[in-house]
């Protein structure tokens, strides 16, 4: 029986230097949504399992939908216990982002974890949603899913970004991607992208990713298209240009100030 569900997407854009639009799930819970980011366009979602209480079996119930309509399904884990990781790649990512790695020997573990000897130890399960439930030989399985399986190490602190080029050093990582939201929090600028420091962290982040071939990645950075421009330039192929929220709010209370000045007159 041969795999139905096709090769990660998103990772072979990235392998392509192409720029990968993903849709952060924060609110959601039906597959619904794995379905409206891709009618918008989005190449990948990632399911925040780290801000809101959304379940390990609605998580991988979107993964699993958004297989079907050809998004890269990845989770933001809550934490380092290699558990979180690896029981949502078996329930349908293809993908985990890994928040607040600091280190190499953080990164180390997360790719012992999450991909196959020889390369790491992960746990087989014989085969997943992420391959259709094919019948193949469990050599076969651990060869596709190491080959399918995006690993993203978020770098959310300044001593995170000192330690950039080590972590993309790192084999079996492929991506570096800021967290801009507590990065700048961190550095006491919340918000402030456009900050030097910001800027200066985006650069060094962007050069560690490059010297050892991995991808560069950021979230956090919306609604400006000429610091988007930048962030391309300076070698991004990765974004989450926006979640389920911000997208209901903004467009909820562009009608609701368009009813209320209709009103008024």
């Amino acid at each position: 029986m041969t795999n139905t569900i096709g090769p990660n997407r998103a990772r072979q854009m990235l392998a392509r230097e192409e720029l990968v639009l993903c849709m952060g799930v924060n609110q959601m819970r039906t597959p619904n949504i794995a379905l409206i980011a891709a009618a918008c366009g989005f190449d990948a979602i990632y399911i925040d399992l780290e801000h809101n209480p959304t379940s390990l079996e609605t998580a991988a119930s979107i993964c699993i939908a958004a297989l079907g309509a050809g998004v890269t399904p990845i989770a933001r884990v809550s934490s380092h216990d290699p558990h979180d990781a690896t029981r949502i790649l078996d329930c349908g990512a293809q993908g985990v982002m890994v928040p607040h790695v600091t280190s190499a020997a953080e990164a180390h573990a997360v790719v012992e974890a999450c991909r196959f000897a020889p390369i790491g130890h992960r746990s087989a399960a014989g085969t997943v949603p992420a391959l259709g439930y094919a019948a193949l030989k469990q050599g076969e399985i651990n060869r596709l899913l190491n080959e399918n399986t995006l690993l993203i190490a978020m770098l959310e602190t300044p001593g995170a970004i000192e330690q950039a080029d080590a972590i993309a050093a790192v084999p079996g990582i492929d991506m570096l991607h800021i967290g801009s939201t507590d990065l700048s929090t961190e550095m006491g600028i919340p918000g402030e992208y456009k900050h030097p420091q910001m800027q200066a962290a985006y650069e060094a982040t962007a050069r560690a990713a490059r010297a050892h071939g991995k991808s560069f990645g950021v979230g956090g950075v919306r609604e400006d298209l000429g610091f988007q421009s930048w962030l391309l330039k300076l070698g991004m192929r990765y974004l989450t240009g926006g979640s389920d929220v911000g997208y209901i709010l903004s467009a909820g209370r562009r009608d609701v100030a368009q009813l209320r000045q209709a009103a008024a007159t």
